[in-house]
């Protein structure tokens, strides 16, 4: 049944209440300052003032620097080895496979906030903190990746991998001729998780890092707005939010630009997850 006005009418009105912050944050930090407060929902002329500034104050290109580092390294990582380990617990069969697949999916009820002061502890041992290995290294093979990889490799039919064995290729040779060509979408929600979890994270960032050369760009954006608690010499409340709509502004576009890019193989890869294995 194809869908009727009504429907598009509702996902039209919710699509508008979705999109509306990120217009008025994107317009706003193109106003001059004190009318973002005085009249933040009406337009005004447009200035750049906000954006000088902000790039004046803020070292954002060294966090964008930073970011991109740890988002493809450890992008990588998960990339390749999750696959991997989900291509282990779907089509082969070990002893202690589904006990390890359990311990696994007990690691996910872990809130992040109890591991900080382990890893923490592990990295300065290993003397790693402000380093970028620090960045890098936690959390770039973690449980929910595997799972998803364990749950989209599943439903993949048997037949088709052992043509593969039959035809002499090797287990690699399957996985990276058989086994990835049909995860595509899969493997691309994977990459858009993965890269909005990296991009956005904060508080391990934070923890291990604490000189300018390694800070990641949520960091550099925290500092900026610590500014608004007046923290900055000579600075306004008003000129500050200016500053903060213009960084926050840069730092969507691009997230905005990869999900767009990757939307359908995205939405392809959700539904492809959740078959169940």
């Amino acid at each position: 049944m194809k869908p009727g006005i009504g429907q598009y009418t509702i996902l039209g009105v919710l699509a508008a209440g979705f999109l509306y912050p990120i217009w008025w944050a994107i317009s706003s930090s193109f106003k001059p300052p004190n009318d973002i407060i005085t009249d933040p929902l009406t337009l005004s002329g447009p200035t750049l003032h906000n954006y000088e500034a902000m790039f004046a104050d803020v070292p954002i290109g060294t966090g964008f620097a930073n970011t991109a580092l740890v988002l493809v390294v450890k992008g990588a990582m998960t990339m390749l080895f999750c696959p991997l380990a989900g291509y282990a617990f779907a089509k082969f069969s070990f002893p202690g496979k589904n006990v390890l697949f359990g311990v696994v999916l007990l690691t996910l009820m872990l809130p992040t906030l109890v591991l900080i002061i382990p890893l923490l502890l592990e990295m300065s041992a290993l003397g790693w903190v402000n380093t970028y290995q620090a960045l890098i290294l936690p959390g770039s093979i973690d449980a929910f990746s595997i799972f998803w990889m364990r749950q989209t490799i599943a439903a993949i039919p048997g037949e088709l991998i052992d043509a593969g064995r039959v035809d002499g290729s090797s287990e690699l040779g399957i996985f990276f001729r058989v086994v990835l060509p049909v995860i595509r979408p899969g493997l691309a929600a994977l990459a858009v998780l993965t890269t909005m979890n990296v991009y956005n994270d904060f508080v391990w960032p934070v923890v291990a890092v604490n000189d300018t050369e390694h800070q990641t760009l949520q960091v550099v954006l925290s500092t900026l707005a610590q500014n608004i608690t007046g923290n900055r010499i000579g600075s306004d409340f008003t000129t500050v939010w200016g500053e903060l709509l213009a960084a926050g502004s840069v730092a969507m576009v691009p997230l905005l630009v990869i999900f767009v890019v990757l939307q359908r193989h995205f939405i392809n890869g959700i539904l492809a997850g959740s078959v169940k294995g």
